[in-house]
């Protein structure tokens, strides 16, 4: 199913509250902020996915409370027909996975276990099928919020620019560790000589992504704050904190950079629900904060089309995928009315 000017768009959702399939595919025209629903597939709990080179095989982690009814899955997905079809499901052995990456040669998979206080690492078939574990690591470690911080909970691992070496934040402990790659071996992971980066007490880091210009950003769920490093030799080192919540809400959530890379946007829930807009220092990368953008309720997950022109908000609670569009000069948004309905929704992405 081609679509002139269109890109394709997949939408994960919370099901455990409704009768929603879980995974829903769209076509996104990148020239009227539009979307047209193709089709959807039925999986629990598809709370974040990632996909392959070619965006042919997408890998989504179910996020239940019961380690051994956790899972990572392998679905084939037919872009042109918008068909599904289930490769394989393994258990992620760690409760509530929450965040799931890829290698950059679609050999590897490693899950973030929020629940688990783990990382799982999962080996991957010529095919795309998944292979059982291979490795785990777990954490134990906590810190002073007594509600959500008395364990580690593993929030996100993400790939360097190089692939390297992993990176995990401990939302429950914080902190972020840092692993060398080993291939083609079962210690795929390794600490690194630099594994520990230490976050203030009661931050919960979350979210973690990497500029093409050596710059690294962290946002923290709990203090609302976003944290600026540079990278260098693949080591991180803190030189700004700014805010993203003022409220105390302990709600942050997702963090994204625009395509141009001169703008960065935050998500925050709970209160005052909506994104922040910085402004990204070119040299230095350096963040000043521009505007705020009020949203619908709970934007916990976002989206920037590869084009820059729109910003797709996962508001949950209010059932509905809202659609801004990005002004390039200013980096701040308009919302266009062009709202996808749908329930729950907690993990967009352009495949």
């Amino acid at each position: 199913m081609k679509q002139e000017n269109s890109i394709d768009l997949l939408v994960g959702c919370y099901t455990e509250e409704n009768e929603n399939s879980g995974l829903a595919f769209y076509k996104f025209n990148l020239v009227t902020g539009n979307a047209i629903f193709v089709n959807d597939y039925k999986i629990n709990n598809p709370s974040y996915f990632t996909k392959n080179a070619d965006g042919t095989i997408i890998y989504v982690v179910s996020e239940e409370e019961d380690k051994y009814e956790s899972a990572v899955s392998a679905i084939k997905l037919d872009k042109s027909k918008g068909n599904f079809t289930l490769l394989n499901s393994v258990s992620t052995k760690g409760a509530a996975p929450c965040y799931i990456s890829i290698d950059n040669e679609n050999k590897y998979l490693v899950t973030a276990n929020y629940l688990g206080g783990s990382i799982s690492v999962f080996k991957l078939q010529e095919n795309g099928k998944i292979e059982d574990l291979i490795q785990q690591i777990k954490f134990d470690e906590e810190s002073i919020h007594q509600e959500r911080q008395n364990q580690s909970h593993l929030h996100c691992v993400v790939y360097s620019p190089s692939y390297n070496h992993l990176f995990a934040t401990d939302l429950g402990g914080d902190k972020i560790y840092k692993f060398d790659i080993n291939k083609d071996t079962d210690d795929y992971l390794t600490p690194s000589e630099n594994y520990l980066t230490e976050i203030e007490e009661g931050s919960g880091p979350r979210h973690l992504i990497f500029s093409e210009n050596k710059f690294a950003y962290l946002i923290s769920e709990l203090s609302g704050e976003v944290k600026v490093f540079d990278f260098l030799n693949e080591n991180l080192l803190e030189k700004q904190t700014v805010v993203s919540q003022y409220n105390n809400a302990e709600g942050s959530a997702d963090i994204q950079i625009h395509p141009n890379g001169k703008y960065l946007y935050t998500s925050n829930r709970l209160e005052d629900d909506g994104l922040t807009i910085f402004k990204i220092d070119q040299n230095s990368g350096l963040l000043t904060s521009i505007g705020y953008q009020e949203t619908a309720l709970h934007p916990r997950n976002f989206v920037i089309s590869p084009n820059g022109k729109y910003l797709l908000v996962a508001s949950k609670d209010s059932h509905i995928i809202q659609v801004f569009e990005i002004d390039n000069t200013t980096g701040l948004l308009t919302n266009i009315n062009s709202d996808i309905e749908i329930d729950l929704p907690v993990c967009i992405k352009f495949i």
